[in-house]
């Protein structure tokens, strides 16, 4: 009977830990979401290998367990690829940004949505799914007097993107062929120097691959722009998604590590962060946080703070 026990466990556990080893293989848009968990599907491996040797001792438990290390410890390691360097600065932050999908649907925090953006000393706000800001908006354009979005009614409200200082530069475009308008590409002027600041909502991984297309057109997008550059958004994905890690590695852009985990909000802490602030050279991120409450999202926002490295030209 213990046999028996052995080898099932042993079966379903080896089909596990295929699925997740195809990212080495191939990657295939329906498991690029069981990819951004590969840490914590990590964790489980190892510990339904330790169950598979408490019932039988034998080599193949072993090998099991072998694997399930391995992609535990290299998703740390993956995790890691895109943190920038320990050089410090102690210069004053250039600005603050924060990012935050509100949810599309969470219209009876609508007050107290806008009252935590206006309070939240941020110089430039990203939000997504804005649109049960919709009858704040005037409130939130006070505090914000630039904004990007949101101008033709909520029909028109998805991305808002709010400053409290000029855009040099402002566009909306598409990217892929699910959504339109989710890729805001502006450049704001602080002090004289220009910082690209791009948003982006890509769809979530297992809509056939669509975000693979998405990802396409945001990294030609990213391409085209010279000069410091944050990207922030939702991306439904984490870092060590193999097509969200292309985009990083084409890009050079870079993160804090670990990133605040975003999503399940019921998991906290120990949840994946699926929402991002990335910045490219000569632009550093010297703080990345969570924000303490999500107001009813299903996400967590973000809130980061950046310096220059060097003197650089305004962004074209």
């Amino acid at each position: 009977m213990r046999d028996i026990i052995y080898w099932i466990l042993c079966a379903f556990l080896t089909l596990a830990v295929a699925i997740v080893s195809l990212r080495y293989v191939t990657n295939f848009w329906l498991l690029s979401f069981v990819y951004s968990f590969q840490i914590h599907l990590g964790v489980i491996f190892v510990a339904a290998s330790l169950v598979i040797l408490a019932v039988k001792r034998q080599i193949y438990g072993l090998v099991l367990l072998l694997a399930s290390l391995f992609l535990t410890a290299h998703g740390f390691v993956m995790l890691r690829e895109f943190a920038q360097d320990e050089q410090r600065t102690g210069a004053a932050p250039l600005f603050r940004l924060m990012s935050f999908n509100i949810a599309i649907d969470n219209w009876k925090n609508s007050t107290a949505l806008a009252d935590m953006v206006i309070a939240s000393n941020a110089d430039v706000v990203n939000l997504l799914e804005a649109k049960p800001l919709t009858f704040h908006l005037q409130r939130l354009f006070k505090a914000y007097p630039y904004h990007i979005g949101c101008d033709n009614g909520k029909d028109s409200c998805d991305t808002l993107v709010l400053s409290k200082r000029p855009f040099v530069m402002r566009q909306v475009a598409s990217i892929g062929s699910l959504r339109k308008d989710r890729l805001v590409v502006s450049s704001v002027d602080f002090g004289g120097q220009a910082i690209n600041i791009v948003s982006a909502h890509l769809s979530k991984p297992y809509y056939d691959d669509y975000q693979m297309g998405e990802l396409d057109d945001l990294g030609k997008a990213l391409g085209t722009i010279s000069g410091p550059l944050v990207l922030s958004g939702d991306f439904n994905s984490s870092a060590i998604a193999p097509s969200i890690q292309s985009l990083l590695r084409d890009q050079k852009l870079q993160t804090l590590a670990p990133e605040p985990a975003t999503w399940p909000i019921a998991a906290g802490a120990f949840g994946i962060a699926i929402d991002h602030i990335f910045a490219r050279a000569p632009l550093r991120l010297i703080s990345l946080k969570r924000l303490d409450d999500n107001l009813g999202s299903n996400h967590s926002g973000l809130i980061a703070e950046f310096v220059l490295d060097q003197e650089t030209s305004p962004a074209r």
